[in-house]
């Protein structure tokens, strides 16, 4: 059995190499893992250290113009090849520790989905940004009015899927839409989902925080978009 462990990166030189070292010494299990990281066109010199991890569990795909993570999600998910694949943010936000956790619900067959919790409670995370925490419980709660789940955390990045999962659904949105749009997704096919509870290092503006005002309005259409009009998965 094998994990994919794929990476959108953009402009984080500051990270890159101790998030791909951790993933990397991070063991799951008796998996075997891959690592996909898809550089969306870097202009920071994060490219020139990702030439150092190009190796046979290592695998890097370049994007020649900026589309977003949605973009490289897309491409990534395209390239991997094992059996579960979860998304992991380029920065050390979240711990790679995790993902026993999370892949055990679907090894132990009781879920085809499992997201990461921020809220669920029980692991350590860092008190920062009150109107953020805010912003991510309303987006959740107005996404599950339309999804008719009842999740804590949709915006959270540790997504795990069978890839069986993925190879049924068509990603759309290239930017941050990706996270609405892949739980009104998976809400339309007759899958079980699983929430666990992880830890969160949550960085600030100053130190690279890239998520804004604007990519919540976009959450709230593509909420819509995707959950209004109840687009089939693929």
């Amino acid at each position: 059995m094998k994990l994919s462990i794929v990476v959108p990166v953009y402009n984080e030189k500051d990270t890159i190499e101790q998030i791909l070292v951790r993933i990397i010494e991070t063991p799951v299990y008796n998996l075997e893992k891959e690592v996909i990281v898809i550089d969306d066109c870097s202009t920071d010199g994060t490219r020139d250290i990702l030439k150092n991890y190009n190796n046979g569990m290592v695998r890097i795909f370049y994007h020649e113009m900026n589309q977003g993570k949605g973009a490289a999600l897309r491409t990534g998910f395209g390239k991997a090849t094992g059996d579960y694949v979860v998304v992991q943010d380029a920065d050390l936000e979240y711990d790679p520790g995790d993902y026993e956790k999370l892949v055990k619900p679907l090894m132990d067959g009781k879920a085809d989905v499992v997201y990461g919790s921020r809220f669920m409670g029980g692991e350590p995370h860092r008190v920062i940004y009150f109107w953020h925490y805010l912003g991510n419980k309303f987006l959740t709660t107005f996404s599950n009015m339309f999804t008719n789940l009842n999740l804590t955390d949709m915006e959270t990045c540790y997504k795990v899927f069978r890839k069986r999962v993925l190879d049924r659904i068509a990603i759309e949105e290239d930017r941050f839409g990706f996270e609405p749009e892949i739980t009104a997704k998976v809400s339309l096919l007759d899958l079980r989902i699983y929430e666990v509870g992880i830890s969160y290092s949550g960085r600030s503006y100053a130190e690279g925080k890239k998520i804004g005002m604007k990519d919540g309005f976009r959450t709230l259409y593509v909420i819509i978009k995707y959950g209004l009009f109840k687009r089939r998965p693929a």
